[in-house]
């Protein structure tokens, strides 16, 4: 499909990852740099969940907002050195570097939803590497006249069970509800 790309939205419930079952992805070739330390591998995982940077310094930023390692550490169960220990080899890596100092995350509109009276579709598909799911659900979508405000997508490589969010300003129709989820790579639809 791909899906696309989106960090920080929902972090994998399990450590296996379907990038393992692809040998040549990226994320593959990154968690393979740090395979001989779990811990360091739980933080590169965190920093691309949640779309963190790393400075030249070797600090944890978001923007120019800088993430303290102890709260890194705690988040992801390791120590504080652990997490230096992976800036420190993102630093000596030209391609890490080039990754996690380009790396931004992507603000969302699904949690602030239900405040701002938004609709939020949720859909997961049967197979993530389909291409058109996302041109598929927003044309079904825009041909009801309903206003798409966020689309976000999750990369089938960062996470075992990726999902398209669809946050709109309008309600779903029940004819539409049955079209999305009629759709041959469709498993299911949630709607918020």
């Amino acid at each position: 499909m791909s899906i696309g790309k989106a960090t920080g939205i929902e972090r994998p419930t399990s450590s296996s990852n379907r990038a393992a079952d692809t040998p040549s992805g990226m994320f593959d070739e990154i968690m393979e740099k740090f395979s001989d330390s779990p811990g360091q591998q739980q933080v590169i995982r965190l920093l691309l969940e949640r779309g963190f940077s790393v400075n030249d310094e070797g600090r944890v930023v978001s923007g120019g907002i800088e993430i303290p390692n102890t709260g890194i550490a705690r988040e992801v169960g390791v120590d504080r050195r652990v997490v230096d220990a992976t800036t420190s080899a993102i630093l000596d890596d030209e391609q890490l570097t080039r990754i996690f100092q380009n790396i931004s995350a992507i603000p969302s509109l699904m949690d602030l939803a239900p405040v701002l009276d938004l609709t939020v579709l949720t859909v997961a598909v049967r197979n993530a590497e389909e291409s058109g799911i996302v041109a598929a659900v927003t044309e079904r979508i825009a041909d009801h006249d309903i206003t798409i405000r966020q689309v976000i997508s999750e990369d089938p490589e960062f996470t075992d069970d990726p999902r398209l969010y669809v946050i709109t300003d309008g309600a779903f129709p029940g004819d539409l509800i049955n079209e999305i989820r009629d759709l041959a790579f469709v498993h299911r639809i949630e709607l918020q």
